[in-house]
């Protein structure tokens, strides 16, 4: 059940990044503005948050296993609708509607925390993350490879069955849980402001993860551009290549949380912000030919995706240590927050790009690992 969970949240999260590396095929296709490309990313994880603000607290008041199935229901469609678009509005729509259905890997995670024993939920917790973190980190290679092969409508058409095949997968293996919780919707949301105001460790990794995931979605929406430009003239292959590199960074995670069970989650912390500066500091600062450039964006993406996942890890063995009967609306606080990190620099990033170019990606992308780290700064030494 923990690995069915797991390869679930890793499929569900992966149709969030399928349109990462392809932002420029697509924009051809359905006339969207260079300037605008970021919107294909960026309203996809809009959509992803607004689930996390308005769907994911549900978990605390709904049967789980019917409000996930519903869900992938709807990304099915959603990535049917991607698949056959051919005008940008209804590709945008899309894509937004495709993270909404999205979440259901959002309710999936606190529903494996629920269904653990004790003893044995920080382990199970971190191999459903993992496979989420996994789905994050193939979904560009995969999608650039069928795109490669079959055009850029295969991969959403391909996504679209195998998502419907795995809601009714899950409908037929995953057992009910009908939440304790009594109240009404609307007294459920009133609570998420309260959980937020009085939850300091939820704001401080919230505000980390903010940060990194702000300065991951801003690399990999802008570093495809790059590698198809002039500069470096890779094919979708190529830079499928360059993606499969960055999966490296995935096997921080264990480390990670190894670390943050020995108590040391302040330094892993401080650790993988630090990653975060130095993957856009030193390619900002140093300059080669093509081979060593090349080479450098890879040691960089590793770095970068090496970071994001110890953060990452650390943030939500701190969350669900938090509280049964809150665990859906804490979920779902933290990752809107952190989700919202990643619109924010998938929309910047496409437009430095277009305005600025390369150089001013790199030094937007570096605020945002600096500023998670003067807001770590603030942090007090505790046992």
């Amino acid at each position: 059940m923990v690995w069915l969970m797991a390869s679930a949240t890793g499929l569900i999260v992966a149709s969030l990044y399928y349109a990462q590396p392809l932002v420029g095929p697509i924009s051809r296709a359905t006339g969207l503005d260079a300037g605008a490309a970021g919107l294909i990313v960026t309203l996809t994880q809009l959509g992803y948050c607004l689930g996390m603000l308005f769907i994911v607290p549900l978990g605390d008041l709904f049967e789980n296993r019917r409000m996930i199935v519903t869900a992938l229901c709807v990304s099915a469609l959603a990535l049917a609708a991607a698949a056959f678009s051919t005008s940008a509005a209804v590709f945008l729509a899309a894509c937004f509607c495709i993270g909404l259905g999205s979440t259901a890997a959002q309710i999936i995670v606190p529903f494996a925390a629920h269904l653990s024993r004790p003893e044995k939920r920080g382990q199970t917790v971190g191999t459903v993350v993992s496979g989420l973190l996994m789905g994050i980190m193939l979904a560009r290679p995969v999608s650039s490879l069928v795109t490669d092969a079959l055009g850029w409508h295969a991969i959403f058409i391909l996504s679209s069955i195998w998502t419907a095949a795995l809601a009714l997968l899950l409908k037929l293996r995953l057992p009910l849980r009908e939440p304790e919780h009594t109240s009404t919707y609307a007294a459920l949301l009133g609570s998420m402001w309260h959980l937020l105001k009085t939850t300091p460790i939820l704001r401080r990794r919230a505000a980390y993860q903010f940060c990194m995931f702000g300065a991951f979605s801003l690399f990999w929406t802008t570093v495809p551009l790059v590698l198809a430009s002039d500069a470096f003239g890779l094919s979708q292959t190529g830079i499928a290549m360059f993606a499969l590199a960055g999966i490296a960074g995935a096997i921080v995670s264990p480390i990670a949380g190894r670390r943050a069970d020995q108590g040391k989650s302040r330094s892993t912390t401080g650790m993988a912000l630090a990653a975060g500066v130095l993957s856009f500091a030193v390619p900002l600062l140093v300059h080669g030919e093509r081979t060593f450039a090349l080479g450098l964006l890879v040691a960089a993406s590793i770095v970068l995706d090496a970071g994001v996942s110890g953060s990452l890890v650390v943030g939500q063995r701190a969350i669900y240590s938090l509280g049964a009967d809150v665990r859906s609306r804490l979920n779902g606080l933290y990752m809107a927050i952190f989700f919202m990190g990643g619109a924010l620099g998938s929309m910047l990033g496409a437009w430095m790009y277009a305005h600025h170019g390369w150089q001013g990606v790199l030094m937007t992308g570096l605020v945002f690992p600096a500023l998670g780290l003067a807001v770590f700064a603030t942090e007090k030494r505790q046992h």
